[in-house]
């Protein structure tokens, strides 16, 4: 099974629900940007990414100085670790893979701090802060606390407050936060959950965002970090390969910046497509845990179902589905799915039913 969803190259899909991306699909304002750029082919892009950076900074009210591009969350990702070279480092579990390959390239020792499917996967902000406290006492405090809000892949989000709460303890401490907000803007308020307004307060704190799968530009890679701490993004800066943004990808990003009615009909795209799956899937005997963002995450319950059965049995069907057994904490039996329109939706039912028959269900 794959290591990540969307790989729809090695073998015969024609419904991929594996990967989280907009189901409204590229903007057109986007593809039209892409195809204007390749008049401009032939230079080497702006490895400082400066016009995109002046207009981020104007979309979220943060100095561009405080702003470093990426091809992909995932790439800055590499780099913030590489750049920080953090002895100890704390991570959510289950959460985004990368994080611990990261930690794991860089010699970094990580620690887990598993989640409970009990209390359907939510993250418990004073627990975190017990087990942060122990790895002080025994001598081994993170210097990267890695949290995913909503978290990928449950599903599930943290409010502002309750997060503001754990940047601040991070403060005090001097651990950096590094925060993955890829996902925030499918929620149904994104600003009661995000603290991208807050990096003057948090000085600590590394918020990632990405293009990729809001705009529908996972084929194009492009992400950000924003951050008060300008010497660290220097230290990245020292650490990337300097052309890592293309110049179609930066010209999607200034494109997709301007494209406020697609943002407000993606959540109410989502919201719907969020209801139909996750009832769907619960009336289908699925085991869901109460969705936040554009994928459910779900668990096949059956008595006699095999690791990993639920998978095949979708994919000799052209379905793809997310298989999570290679979460820490999850199993084969565990799986997400992304949300998409009506109809679509309609056919990942009726997929799921027909496995569910063929097992004598």
């Amino acid at each position: 099974m794959d290591a990540h969803g969307g790989d729809v190259y090695s073998r015969p899909v024609r419904w991929d629900f594996s990967a989280n991306v907009n189901p409204l699909g590229t903007p057109e304002g986007v593809k039209e940007a892409v195809r204007r750029s390749a008049e401009w082919c032939f230079r080497y892009p702006d490895s400082r990414c400066l016009r995109l950076r002046e207009a981020l900074e104007a979309f979220h009210q943060v100095p561009r100085e405080q702003i470093l591009c990426g091809n992909g969350a995932a790439d800055l990702l590499f780099q913030l670790v590489l750049a920080a070279r953090p002895e100890n480092a704390l991570l959510l579990a289950p959460t985004f893979s990368e994080y611990g390959k990261a930690l794991a390239a860089a010699g970094c020792r990580s620690e887990l701090f598993f989640l409970d499917r009990k209390a359907g996967f939510q993250p418990e902000i004073k627990a975190l802060k017990a087990k942060i406290c122990a790895m002080e006492e025994a001598g081994r405090k993170p210097d990267l606390l890695f949290f995913c809000n909503p978290n990928n892949p449950t599903g599930r989000a943290v409010l502002r407050k309750d997060m503001e709460e754990l940047a601040e303890f991070s403060e005090e401490r001097g651990i950096c936060l590094v925060l993955d907000e890829c996902f925030v803007d499918f929620l149904d308020e994104p600003d009661a959950y995000s603290l991208l307004g807050q990096t003057e307060r948090f000085p600590h704190m590394v918020i990632f965002k990405a293009f990729t799968k809001l705009y529908g530009m996972a084929g194009l890679r492009l992400g950000y970090c924003l951050t008060k701490n300008t010497g660290l993004l220097e230290q990245m800066e020292e650490v990337r390969q300097p052309w890592s943004v293309s110049g179609p990808a930066q010209e999607a990003g200034l494109a997709a910046l301007k494209e406020e009615d697609y943002r407000q009909k993606t959540r109410a795209v989502i919201a719907r497509g969020r209801r139909q799956v996750s009832q769907g899937l619960t009336s289908l005997g699925f085991q869901v845990t109460a969705p936040m963002a554009n994928y459910v995450f779900f668990r096949d319950q059956r008595p006699d179902a095999e690791e990993g059965e639920l998978y095949e049995e979708c994919l000799k069907r052209g379905l793809l589905i997310r298989s999570c057994a290679n979460y820490p904490g999850l199993d084969g039996r565990d799986y997400r799915v992304c949300v998409k329109g009506e109809e679509e939706n309609q056919r990942l039912l009726a997929i799921l039913w027909e496995c569910l028959d063929a097992s004598g269900v």
